[in-house]
């Protein structure tokens, strides 16, 4: 009589742990991992509660100055799929993206959804930056998140098998009505205020969409990380003069004490903005608004 019951146990048993597998299993394929927290929270519009959202970066990081660990590659290798920036935004990981691709993870590359932005002629340090360099800061224009939202919901349908239609068209629906806010925002600011010197050029995409010109950056690269030179500085100083900006828009990565000289040289004030940091809320919605007034503001 013992030993069926002994056989029931180490049935249960196994039937126990196989189910463990598959559970575990399964928790895994649920697992969306993004580089920045921008994109996380387009993702986390997408599926709610129905997956899991990893992102990498602490929440307002510099993206051109952050550094992963170990951790972060292993989360990368273990995802479902990646969802990342690309245009080399995320420099310091993209052998580790690629071997995570490689090895079977899915891969999403954001930018390859959007009318990507060159530099222009003259805008930037020719020594620096080369003139038709792509421009990774898309995530300041709603409209480009728009496409990329509508190009990533399905991708997440067919990868971990949730239901993201009804959430997309809301998500879209939503983005056109922010897109449409920050146009009455910026109505106030006279077409010819329209100009802006910023802490690098990471305006671009909110200058192009809302008809604001870039006057130039206290960094003059795509990068905060680039370096200046006394003649950047001297050059941006004739160009404020010039123009007629009204303020600096300085951020993280950029200089305090250079912003501070150029502002001591031209008169202008300085605005600081958040270009890479969510608001208490998460909501990108409320960044891009947040964003837009101390624009408006600083302008006015």
């Amino acid at each position: 009589m013992k030993r069926p019951s002994i056989l029931a146990a180490l049935a249960l048993l196994l039937v126990s742990s196989s189910t463990l597998v598959v559970g575990c299993k399964a928790v895994s394929e649920q697992s969306i991992v993004v580089t920045h927290s921008i994109l996380g929270a387009v993702v986390k519009e997408l599926v709610g509660n129905t997956a899991n959202v990893t992102i990498l970066m602490p929440d307002g990081a510099d993206p051109h100055d952050w550094e992963p660990s170990a951790r972060d590659i292993e989360k990368l290798n273990k995802a479902a799929l990646i969802v990342w920036n690309g245009l080399h935004l995320e420099v310091s990981i993209e052998s580790a993206v690629a071997k995570a691709a490689a090895g079977g993870v899915r891969l999403f590359t954001a930018a390859d959804h959007i009318e990507i932005r060159y530099v222009g002629e003259g805008e930037l340090n020719e020594e620096a930056q080369e003139t038709g360099a792509a421009d990774p800061h898309f995530w300041l224009d709603p409209l480009a998140v728009k496409s990329v939202a509508t190009a990533l919901a399905p991708v997440i349908q067919a990868t971990l098998g949730v239901n993201t239609a009804v959430a997309a068209r809301s998500l879209e629906s939503r983005l056109d009505s922010l897109h449409a806010e920050i146009e009455n925002l910026v109505s106030g600011v006279a077409p010819a205020d329209r100009k802006l010197v910023t802490g690098h050029d990471s305006m671009g995409y909110f200058a192009r969409r809302y008809g604001f010109e870039i006057i130039g950056s206290v960094v003059p690269n795509l990068s905060s990380q680039a370096a200046i030179s006394a003649s950047d500085i001297a050059a941006l100083v004739t160009q404020i003069k010039i123009s007629g900006v009204k303020a600096i828009f300085t951020e993280t990565g950029t200089s305090p004490s250079v912003v501070q000289q150029i502002s001591a040289a031209t008169g202008i004030k300085v605005m600081e903005l958040a270009p890479t940091r969510l608001p208490a809320d998460g909501s990108y919605f409320t960044f891009m608004s947040d964003l837009t007034t101390k624009v408006v503001d600083g302008l006015q």
